[in-house]
């Protein structure tokens, strides 16, 4: 089978890591029978250096014409240390997001046995943890309308809007996950202060009758803030809403040890995207240092939901728990030898 894939490298470590997921890919292809087609894309920092658009409407007709997205990371410290720029990087990805219908973004937490002494919890607690955040991606106060900043620049403002309907579409996906997993969804609000999550919940709550076989538990915020970190193999499926989402799942890289360790896939109306949630440390640009597993495992995830190429997908993934197991790592897991970002992908591709 042909499969059009676009890249999104963006800025920072994002086309070192790209690079990296797209030597496994080709090799699976080789391995499986298939032929991969990449073409590659503005977005970010490098479109707005191009183009002056953070993402441009050819990048758009690229992603809307290919069977999956491939994304790295957006950001600059320019734009970072300039709280004026009229256009920033993230305006991209918020445009992507909107664009593309991407109203969720799926983030799978899971430990690796070879890594669980490099997470900052006790290996009790980590080990055999496994659970899956389900971020509302396209509401929220991220996109509330009206939002600005008084004249007089004293004072500033965001909305956070939800409907009933977008709440239903999110939740939806959630149960069809837990029914997968192990049929328990947390659904985490702050009912008791915002408006918003008083609708998240009364809605779920009259989802429950829908899905008689998933146990339901409903949790505020800042309690699973604890919680994730206190006794992280409670969860099975979190389903939240932007903000919380966005906050949540980086939390929870400190079960895994490492940011560079986690995937997500943004699915929705159109073409899905799929990224590391890491973002495009600068520091570590064109070093060859940067841990390239999360986009690995991102592609992984493409291959399984985009693709529904199982098989290839758990070879993918395979690889990357043998690497991890072998010792050939980035410098961010490791406490012995280091490998460069560009020997990890050419082992993985040799091994897959």
């Amino acid at each position: 089978m042909n499969y059009k894939i676009a890249l999104l490298p963006g800025d920072g470590i994002g086309p070192e890591i790209v690079a990296q997921a797209v030597k496994v890919l080709h090799a699976a292809g080789k391995k499986f029978g298939h032929r991969f087609e990449f073409t590659e894309g503005l977005v970010g920092a490098a479109a707005i250096d191009a183009v002056g658009d953070p993402f441009p409407d050819e990048t758009l007709r690229l992603c809307m014409d290919s069977d999956a997205v491939l994304f790295g990371a957006i950001g600059d410290p320019r734009f970072d240390n300039d709280p004026k720029a009229k256009v920033r990087p993230e305006q991209g990805l918020l445009a992507m997001r909107k664009k593309l219908g991407l109203y969720a973004n799926i983030r799978p937490v899971s430990t690796f046995q070879s890594l669980i002494h490099k997470s900052p919890l006790r290996p009790d607690l980590v080990e055999g943890a496994d659970f899956v955040v389900v971020r509302e991606l396209t509401g929220g106060i991220y996109f509330g309308e009206p939002s600005g900043r008084s004249e007089d620049g004293e004072k500033a403002y965001d909305t956070s809007i939800y409907t009933r309907e977008e709440i239903r579409r999110i939740a939806r996906l959630g149960f069809e996950y837990a029914a997968r997993r192990d049929k328990r969804l947390t659904l985490v609000d702050k009912a008791n202060v915002l408006a918003t999550s008083r609708l998240w919940r009364e809605t779920v709550q009259a989802m429950e009758a829908e899905y008689p076989g998933i146990a339901v538990d409903y949790m505020f915020v800042d309690n699973a803030a604890m919680q994730i970190i206190q006794w992280p193999k409670k969860f099975d499926v979190m389903v939240t809403e932007n903000m919380f989402g966005d906050i949540l799942s980086d939390e929870a890289s400190v079960i895994t040890g490492s940011l560079g360790l986690l995937p997500s896939a943004s699915v929705g109306i159109h073409t899905s995207v799929f990224e590391p949630i890491h973002g495009s440390y600068p520091q570590a640009a064109g070093k060859d240092i940067a841990n390239p597993l999360a986009t690995v495992l991102s592609a992984a995830m493409l291959l399984d939901i985009a693709l529904k190429l199982t098989e290839e997908a758990r070879a993918v993934r395979d690889v990357v728990n043998r690497s991890m197991e072998a010792g050939i790592v980035t410098e961010d897991i490791t406490e012995g030898k280091a490998y460069r970002t560009s020997e990890v992908g050419e082992w993985l591709a040799a091994n897959i």
